[in-house]
């Protein structure tokens, strides 16, 4: 199972890259959104390839789909959300300020859905030292936007 931190590692840097090779994609057309098509169907065709490859993509059932909760689908809407935001302002604030501040707001969010074990995690309860660890990030993300 340890192999799965490396494929969370490449993510991350991959995470980190995407910004900017979106905002560039976004400068070179002459409206920035086209280049969110693009990734789109990029993403798209990334999903559908692995899954078939992997048989593991198939159409859902009536009965999975009426069985799933009303914010299940909005997934899309918010990965849509983050790729316009890299798109339309990634490149003005700096990698560094962009990617930090995402990251601390996934994880500082991260904390109250495990803690109140929201959109179908597990509870694990926001302790002292995962505040901290909370705090120490935000007053990271002051350090890199300020300096």
């Amino acid at each position: 199972m340890w192999y799965l931190y490396g494929f969370v590692l490449i993510a991350g840097i991959a995470n980190a890259v995407q910004p900017g090779q979106n905002s560039t994609l976004a400068k070179g057309f002459s409206q920035p959104l086209t280049a969110g098509l693009v990734v789109g169907i990029g993403a798209a065709l990334s999903v559908l390839i692995i899954g078939l490859v992997t048989r593991r993509l198939a159409w859902p059932t009536y009965v999975e789909l009426a069985q799933m909760p009303w914010w299940a689908w909005f997934g899309g809407l918010l990965g849509g959300g983050v790729v316009i935001t890299q798109l339309l302002i990634a490149r003005q604030i700096g990698a560094g300020a962009f990617l930090s501040l995402l990251v601390t707001a996934g994880v500082v969010t991260s904390i109250l859905l495990d803690h109140f074990g929201w959109v179908g995690f597990e509870v694990h309860p926001a302790t002292l030292w995962r505040l901290v660890g909370g705090v120490l990030m935000i007053a990271g993300v002051a350090l890199i936007a300020v300096f």
